[in-house]
């Protein structure tokens, strides 16, 4: 049999659609009068026609009137057996499934009670299961399962179920649709603490189409769950460029109600970031925002970890300690909030040891517990998580009670070195000689006059 090119299905034989048009009034007369099952006949018995011709169009009127004949009349187990044995006939149309199968959709939320709507919602999934030309609606009748586990609290079971679909392959289903499809999957994810799957499956979702004006509210959907994950995973400066996202939205950026609480945290969430390039970087991007300007203690905050100058801790927690606390940040009432609260005390001390090294070349261990308020050994601890780390050079020399900041020089860069004062000299030497000649000629001169 030949196939149509346009609809991909066999070419049609012959029209039934005048045939399918004067079936109508005797069929809704039969139901009329409650015959069900020989309404149904009737339609059995037109629709081997239709369908042995490929007539799509009349087909397809005929399912969805046997749909509708079983919905109508509340007959929900026997709309169940319509569709799945309609859907096993020999040559039955591709399309004309998935319009029978669109058609039964309509009838889930007119159930009448829990039980038929599962019950209806599974045999669809089973007739639709391993059909390309039916795909998405299995995606949209799986998500309507999984709302019925998450009811009931069975939060394993919906996250199990649809991560079945992996709709980023299906070439039919709208691109809007995929993205609030994986955006409910990795909300799941992180309902059942499935922190390695979220991750992956974010990986699935490209940030460059929340560019797009039209994508604002699933764009704020999927920056605000990557900040739940990376929060669990401690990644502070993943979490601040996430709220970058957020505020930069035209939405957020444009309420006066939101935006300082997205650039607070920003800017919180960076100074919780291990120094680096990066985060430097970031910080100072940030710092340059002219509405960091109208947050007073927040401005302070930048300018003291860009500044290099020492930042007491003490200090710190009587300045910034009693508005902060009180932030979701660094919460005294969480756990989470007080074990970033001493984080930023970690970060307080790096930072100063950063401007020692700056500023010293040797001091004594004595000398570095006070500027840092710390004990001995802890002043060792931090010098060497920061050794480790490459933000600075150090050497401890115990039994002097110093600490040496001086890198010591490799035997190329001192050659080096020596090349250029022995190049200075001798371009010294060449200038001093050339004014001794000067001035001897300019004497001569003088005295031939």
């Amino acid at each position: 049999m030949d196939l149509d090119q346009t609809t991909n299905e066999p070419k049609m034989e012959k029209d039934y659609s005048e045939s399918v048009k004067a079936l109508q009034p005797e069929v809704e007369q039969l139901l009329a009068s409650g015959q069900l099952r020989a309404a149904l006949d009737k339609l059995h018995g037109l629709e081997k026609k239709t369908r042995a011709a490929a007539d799509l169009w009349s087909t397809s009127q005929l399912l969805e009137s046997m749909v509708d004949a079983c919905g109508a009349a509340s007959e929900w187990v026997m709309l169940e057996q319509e569709v799945a044995a309609m859907s096993k006939k020999h040559g039955q149309l591709k399309q004309a499934i998935a319009k029978m199968v669109q058609r039964a959709m309509t009838y889930v939320d007119k159930t009448p009670d829990e039980q038929s709507r599962i019950e209806l919602i599974d045999a669809l999934r089973t007739v639709t299961e391993g059909k390309i030309h039916v795909e998405v609606e299995r995606a949209r009748l799986t998500r309507m399962r999984v709302a019925v586990y998450e009811a009931h609290g069975q939060i394993t079971e919906a996250c199990d179920t649809l991560q079945e679909i992996q709709v980023e392959t299906y070439g039919s289903m709208d691109r809007r649709e995929k993205t609030d499809f994986i955006l409910e999957q990795m909300r799941l994810c992180l309902a059942k603490r499935d922190y390695i799957r979220l991750a992956i499956i974010s990986h699935k979702i490209n940030p460059k189409y929340f560019q797009r004006d039209d994508t604002e509210d699933l764009k704020l959907r999927f920056y605000e769950l990557m900040i739940q994950y990376d929060l669990h995973e401690g990644n502070y400066l993943e979490v601040s460029r996430h709220y970058n996202q957020i505020y930069t939205t035209k939405s957020v950026s444009e309420d006066a109600a939101k935006w300082p609480g997205m650039l607070q945290n920003i800017l919180l969430y960076l100074v919780l970031s291990p120094f680096d390039n990066e985060q430097s970087d970031m910080l100072h991007r940030v710092q340059r925002d002219h509405n960091l300007e109208k947050l007073e203690l927040c401005t302070r905050l930048a300018k003291g970890f860009t500044t290099m100058e020492l930042t007491r801790w003490p200090a710190v927690e009587s300045v910034y300690g009693p508005e902060f606390r009180k932030t979701d940040v660094f919460s005294a009432q969480t756990d989470d909030g007080a074990a970033r609260w001493m984080t930023l005390r970690d970060r307080v001390i790096e930072h100063n040891i950063r401007v020692i090294a700056k500023y010293y070349t040797r001091a004594t261990i004595t000398r570095l517990t006070e500027l840092l308020d710390l004990g001995a050994d802890d002043v060792e601890a931090f010098l060497s998580r920061a050794v480790v780390a490459g933000t600075i050079y150090a050497r401890v020399d115990r039994p002097a009670g110093a600490v040496s900041f001086a890198k010591p020089r490799e035997g190329e860069e001192q050659l080096n070195a020596w090349a250029s004062d022995v190049g200075k000299l001798l371009g010294l030497v060449e200038k001093t000689t050339h004014l001794i000649a000067k001035e001897e000629i300019v004497n001569k001169i003088a005295r031939a006059i």
